[in-house]
C-alpha cells in the first residue's frame, strides 16, 4: 500500500499499531542524524537526496549543527506483514532548550536514549533521562557511532549501567551515519514502545503540546489525541480559556503538513482553526467538542525567563522594524517574554527573557538574519529578590531599576544546582573554577576510574556570562555541563555603574558580588578602554559603586598640531595656541557625547 493510500485509510490505525517516541541525547550525539535514517529507512523522505538535519528547517540550527525546536514526523513501517503509524519527535539536546524537550515527552510512550560511542555519558544525557524517567516512558537506549576510531561501546555500556542501572543485554549498538543496525533500532522501537492508552470511543480530547505560526495559514497546533476522534468543520473548546473554534485544516506532518480527513486516538498531528496569536494556543492546554467537556489534562509547568537582555535598534529609526521583528519571532518561540523599556544610552527598545544564555544567541542571531535588523543586545542579568527597609519586597532583573544601598534590607539571588561530567585529569580545573564562581560543592562521585560527576550549588548570575566558555577551555573540551534552577540564597550585591565623562550609562550597569566588585570594575574599565575610539576630547572610563568610584582609565584625546605653523619666535606663542586648544577640548567634553560602539556592550556580555 503506497503512503497517499495510508493517509486516506488513517482511521484504520488503531492504537494497537500506533507507537510514539522521541529521540533524546545530550547535544552533538547523532539525534538529528539518526532522525534522517528513519525518514529514509520508512520512505517518509527521498534517499536519492541530501537528507541532512532534515528536520533542522531554521538557517541557525544549520549553522550551528544544533536543534533549537522539537520536530515531529509521522513514519509509516511494515514489520512481519504489520503496518505501524510511528510518531517520531526530534528534541533539543542543549540545557538551554529543556523546556522543549519535557513538553515532547508529554505527547510520547517511550524515549531513545542516544548516547556517543566515543564521548560516553555527558551531563544532557543525564538531564534528559530523568526527564524521560519522571514521565514514565520506557527507555530503549542506544549506542550510536559505534564505527567512529575512537569508539568504545563497551566502556560507555558500562558507564549506562552504572549512571541508570540500564543492563547490557538492553542496549543497541548502532551508527545512524552509517546505517549500521538501524533496522534493529525501529523493530525494538515497535516492540518496546507501549502503545496509547486512549479509547476511541470516548468524547474527544487533545493535550496541545506545540505551536507556531504561519505566514499564510496563521496559528497551527500540534496535538496528540487521547481519546476519541476529531475531523475537519468540527467544532472544538480550550478547556484552558473556553474559546470555541472551528477547524479549517487538520492533518499530520510526513514530515510537511498533509491534510487529511481527521486524526484518531493515539494520533499526533496540527489542526489550524483561526486563531489570532500564540497566546490563546497556550501550551499544556485541553481542547474537547463543543459542549463535550471533559476532564482537562494536566499541562505543564509555564517555562520561566532565566536569563534577561535589553534589545535595542542600533538605529533608532529602525524601532518599528525591531518591534515587527520581535512580534513575528515570538509567535514562533512563546517561551521568550517581551516587554518594551527606555534607555538614557539607547532609547526605545525591548526587555526580553530567555531560557538561557544559548536561547537568547540564537534569538539574537534570528532577528539578524530572518528579518535583517541590527541590533545592540544589553549584558545579561537575572531576577533578583529584593527586601526593602520599609518592608516593600521587588523582584527585579534590570540593574537601572536597582535601588539605593541604603534602602536595602536584604538581596537574595537565583541559585542552581549544576551537574559537570569530565575526565579525572581536569577534575582540579573544574573545582577551581566552580570555586572562583561562588560554587560550593554538594557532592562528588566517579562514573569509572577515567570520569567523574561533581554536583555544585552556583549562583545563576555567575554561569550566565562566561562559565561555560572557561568549563570547555580548561577542559580541554571534553566537560559537559547541565543546570537546574534551586530556589533563591541572600547574598552581598551591589550595583556597579559605569561613567563616561562623569555620565552613568544604563545599559553598561552591572550587578556584582561585593567581594567581586573590585576586580570586575578594573575588568571592564580596562576593557573599555580598548573599545571606545578616541574623540575628540578626553574619555573618562569610571566603575561606581553609589558614589565611590573603584576603577578608573581614560581614552586620550585625537589632538590637532596647533603649533604646526610656528617657526621659531618666542615660546609664548606656542603655549598661548596649546592653552586656547586645552579650554576649547575642555568646553568639548561638557557637551560632546561619547560615542559607545557595540563591541562596548559585547564586553560587558563576555565579562
Amino acid at each position: 500500500m503506497s503512503t497517499a493510500k495510508y493517509l486516506e485509510k488513517l482511521e484504520q490505525f488503531g492504537t494497537a499499531v500506533i507507537r510514539n517516541f522521541s529521540i533524546i541525547a545530550h547535544i552533538d550525539h547523532g539525534k538529528s542524524t539518526l532522525a534522517d535514517r528513519l525518514l529514509e529507512m520508512t520512505g517518509t523522505i527521498n534517499t536519492r537526496t541530501k537528507n541532512e538535519q532534515f528536520l533542522d528547517r531554521l538557517q541557525v540550527e544549520r549553522e550551528r549543527g544544533i536543534t533549537v525546536k522539537a520536530q515531529t514526523a509521522t513514519l509509516f513501517y511494515t514489520l512481519d506483514g504489520v503496518t505501524y503509524l510511528l510518531n517520531l519527535i526530534d528534541t533539543p539536546g542543549h540545557v538551554d532548550f529543556s523546556y522543549e524537550v519535557s513538553r515532547s515527552l508529554a505527547a510520547c510512550q517511550s524515549a531513545v536514549l542516544l548516547v556517543d560511542a566515543a564521548q560516553g555519558v555527558q551531563a544532557q544525557t543525564m538531564a534528559n533521562f530523568y526527564h524521560a524517567f519522571e514521565q514514565d516512558l520506557t527507555i530503549i537506549p542506544v549506542i550510536n557511532k559505534i564505527d567512529m576510531a575512537a569508539a568504545d561501546p563497551e566502556r560507555v555500556a558500562i558507564e549506562m549501567k552504572n549512571i541508570f542501572d540500564i543492563d547490557r543485554s538492553d542496549i543497541i549498538l548502532a551508527s545512524a551515519k552509517a546505517s549500521i543496525n538501524l533496522d534493529q533500532v525501529i523493530a525494538e522501537i515497535i516492540k518496546r514502545t507501549p502503545k496509547p492508552t486512549g479509547d476511541l470511543t470516548k468524547p474527544f480530547r487533545a493535550l496541545l503540546f506545540d505551536s507556531w505560526f504561519d505566514e499564510y495559514q496563521g496559528i497551527v497546533c500540534l496535538i496528540e489525541v487521547i481519546d476519541g476522534h476529531v475531523t475537519k468543520g468540527d467544532k472544538v473548546t480550550s478547556a484552558n480559556t473556553g474559546e470555541t473554534y472551528e477547524i479549517l485544516n487538520i492533518g499530520i506532518m510526513h514530515p510537511d503538513p498533509v491534510q487529511t480527513k481527521g486524526l484518531y486516538t493515539g494520533q499526533v498531528g496540527f489542526i489550524i482553526c483561526g486563531m489570532k496569536t500564540v497566546r490563546e494556543a497556550r501550551i499544556g492546554d485541553t481542547f474537547h467538542h463543543y459542549r463535550q467537556p471533559v476532564e482537562a489534562l494536566p499541562g505543564f509547568k509555564p517555562a520561566r525567563a532565566m536569563v534577561f537582555a535589553g534589545i535595542y535598534p542600533v538605529e533608532t529609526t529602525e524601532f518599528d522594524l525591531l518591534r515587527d521583528a520581535i512580534e513575528k519571532l515570538t509567535l514562533n518561540d512563546p517561551s521568550v517574554s517581551v516587554e518594551k523599556e527606555t534607555s538614557v544610552a539607547l532609547g526605545f527598545g525591548f526587555r526580553c527573557g530567555f531560557l538561557g544564555l544559548l536561547h537568547m544567541d540564537v534569538f539574537r542571531q534570528r532577528l539578524e538574519q530572518e528579518y535583517n535588523v541590527t541590533i545592540i543586545a544589553t549584558s545579561p542579568t537575572v531576577l533578583y529578590q529584593i527586601d526593602l527597609t520599609d518592608g516593600t519586597k521587588l523582584n527585579i532583573e534590570n540593574p537601572s531599576h536597582f535601588p539605593e544601598i541604603q534602602r536595602i534590607a536584604e538581596i537574595r539571588e537565583p541559585m542552581v544546582h549544576a551537574t559537570i561530567i569530565c575526565p579525572t585529569t581536569y577534575l582540579g580545573n573544574m573545582m577551581q573554577l566552580c570555586q572562583e564562581h561562588r560554587g560550593e560543592q554538594k557532592n562528588m562521585r566517579y562514573i569509572d576510574e577515567n570520569r567523574v560527576i561533581l554536583e555544585y550549588s552556583l549562583p545563576l548570575n555567575e554561569i550566565v556570562t562566561d562559565f561555560y566558555d572557561h568549563l570547555k577551555s580548561r577542559s580541554a573540551g571534553y566537560a559537559s555541563f547541565d543546570y537546574e534552577e534551586s530556589g533563591y540564597q541572600a547574598s552581598e550585591l551591589v550595583k556597579m555603574n559605569i561613567l563616561l565623562n562623569g555620565k552613568p550609562v544604563d545599559a553598561l550597569s552591572v550587578i556584582v558580588h561585593r567581594d567581586h566588585a573590585l576586580s570586575v570594575g578594573r575588568q571592564l574599565t580596562q576593557k573599555l578602554k580598548e573599545v571606545i575610539h578616541r574623540q575628540m576630547f578626553e574619555v573618562a572610563i569610571q566603575a561606581a559603586i553609589g558614589a565611590k568610584i573603584i576603577a578608573r582609565e581614560s581614552v586620550s584625546a585625537l589632538r590637532k598640531n596647533v603649533t604646526a605653523k610656528c617657526y621659531g619666535g618666542d615660546i609664548t606663542r606656542k603655549r598661548k595656541l596649546l592653552e586656547k586648544q586645552k579650554e576649547g577640548k575642555k568646553r568639548m567634553k561638557q557637551v560632546g557625547n561619547v560615542e559607545v560602539p557595540q563591541e562596548a556592550f559585547l564586553t560587558i556580555l563576555k565579562k
